[in-house]
């Protein structure tokens, strides 16, 4: 499913004045994304789709006009934004506050696991409740604050400019809303793909987002 943007194409268009264009990137593909497995701060490596996915990203983005490379620290993240700076020539520059929500207790289990397990704590999960931290783990509400203020400052600190951010998929979710001012309580509008170009621009503290779930380089990837 696409959103209002049109695809990402190739080169980008130039970025002018003070408006800072935000090339943001979910990681390859894991076996706990092919498990449906919570993964959170859990280190998990790609999958060799996953690496496939990031050489495949890698090509696609050696063709921007890029600034600066950002990522998470979590393996994942990291070993994709790697395959993205063996092309363009980038130092990856790590923040931890891109890292996944922290699920705690919910990590590594699938959601028919947590119910079984946790049918509590999943309960109130499941409510919505941006308050909620998870045992072990942290409130929607701590996460957006984390994710939205880091993404915020690498666009401040690159105005005029093209950046690339590798992340996660909550991370992708969190600055859709954000963009459409979409309540946090309502479901999900758009799927979270695996290594997708979701870009978005970034000016005057306001985010608008260009294009949404673009895989075109995915296409002779095999999964």
């Amino acid at each position: 499913m696409k959103d209002e943007g049109k695809p990402v194409t190739g080169h980008r268009r130039a970025v002018t004045g003070h408006e800072t264009t935000i090339v943001l990137v979910r990681h390859g593909e894991t076996a706990w994304n092919r498990e449906r497995r919570m993964q959170g701060h859990t280190d998990t490596p790609l999958s060799a789709t996953g690496r496939a996915q990031a050489a495949a990203l890698a090509r696609r983005l050696s063709d921007f006009a890029l600034a600066a490379l950002y990522s998470s620290d979590l393996q994942r993240a990291w070993d994709t934004a790697a395959a993205i700076a063996g092309r363009t020539g980038h130092d990856v520059v790590t923040d931890p506050r891109l890292r996944e929500r922290r699920f705690g207790i919910f990590e590594g289990l699938t959601y028919e696991e947590i119910g079984a397990r946790h049918p509590a704590e999943f309960a109130r999960f499941q409510s919505r409740d941006p308050d909620y931290v998870i045992p072990g783990g942290e409130s929607a509400r701590h996460f957006w604050g984390r994710s939205l203020a880091c993404l915020a400052e690498i666009a401040a600190r690159h105005p005029g400019t093209e950046v690339a951010v590798v992340t996660h998929g909550l991370v992708l979710d969190a600055l859709y809303r954000a963009a459409h001012a979409l309540p946090h309580d309502a479901p999900r509008p758009a799927p979270l793909l695996n290594a997708s170009l979701n870009v978005f621009a970034y000016r005057g503290g306001e985010w608008r987002m260009e294009s949404w779930g673009d895989i075109a380089h995915l296409e002779r990837v095999e999964t």
